[in-house]
């Protein structure tokens, strides 16, 4: 069987183990359903995922001009404490950074390759942890807008990761620790306009993966690079496709490739 299509991040079921699936325009695929599966890719081009021209893919799945000129790909979206909205200040689109940056936002602890530190909007919990890879994952603050979930989360840095090694969280090299611990620990560096959102009484949550095979050193494919590849589906982590000859896939880092795959 055969399936072409832009491919965009996997999306995701809160399951045990997690449920995951490519999406494209007219069909989708359950990855689950083929573990131990051969898969095989072909490039065949490039879908800016804003414009949908046939351009060379810049970042994030955007074409050079999208990225430097659409509000999804500004500045903010990677630094949260650049966000303006809530001073009613605009940097590419007024309207689209209210709608984004004036809903609540979640400053968690999440445990991957090590514990960091990291933002994302409430509405995106637990998937923001799973496409992350973390096996554990606990909020700590829930703030109005996106400016003080971003500054807590720069005050946090000074004493917790904000990284994810994302060879270690593939080889599942995991270090139990206590998220709950991490919190109550971390409570006392919150800037004081965001103390009063603190959180206190909740549990972590707990997210297992659907992998037979952990990778042993992990290499990664691009299919800028790479056009062609065949491999034996062995597991799903994070935003990463694994193979049983230790090759590894990000679909976020190949967001706007047009390919076709081949399930033999």
């Amino acid at each position: 069987m055969t399936y072409q299509g832009v491919l965009t991040k996997m999306q995701t079921e809160f399951l045990e183990p997690i449920s995951y699936y490519l999406v494209f325009k007219n069909d989708f695929i359950n990855l689950n359903q083929l573990l131990n599966k051969t898969l095989e890719f072909n490039f065949v081009g490039h879908e800016c995922l804003n414009c949908h021209l046939n351009k060379p893919i810049y970042r994030q799945g955007f074409c050079k001009s999208c990225f430097f000129d659409i509000p999804q790909a500004a500045d903010w979206i990677m630094k949260p404490e650049l966000s303006k909205a809530h001073l009613d200040i605009e940097e590419r689109d007024l309207a689209y950074e209210k709608q984004v940056q004036l809903k609540p936002h979640i400053v968690y602890l999440a445990n991957s390759s090590n514990v960091k530190v990291g933002v994302t909007r409430k509405s995106q919990i637990p998937t923001r942890w799973i496409d992350q890879g973390a096996h554990e994952a606990i909020a700590i603050l829930e703030a109005p807008n996106r400016y003080l979930a971003g500054i807590t989360e720069v005050a946090l840095k000074d004493y917790v990761g904000d990284k994810t090694n994302w060879r270690t969280m593939l080889k599942n090299e995991i270090k139990d620790v206590s998220l709950v611990e991490w919190r109550d620990k971390l409570k006392q560096y919150i800037p004081e306009e965001a103390k009063s959102y603190f959180i206190d009484n909740n549990k972590e949550t707990n997210i297992m993966f659907p992998v037979l095979q952990y990778p042993e050193k992990p290499k990664s494919l691009n299919f800028g690079k790479t056009h062609h590849y065949k491999g034996i589906l062995k597991g799903i982590k994070g935003q990463y496709l694994i193979f049983e000859d230790n090759t590894v896939c990000n679909i976020r880092s190949n967001e706007g490739f047009v390919v076709s795959i081949n399930i033999l």
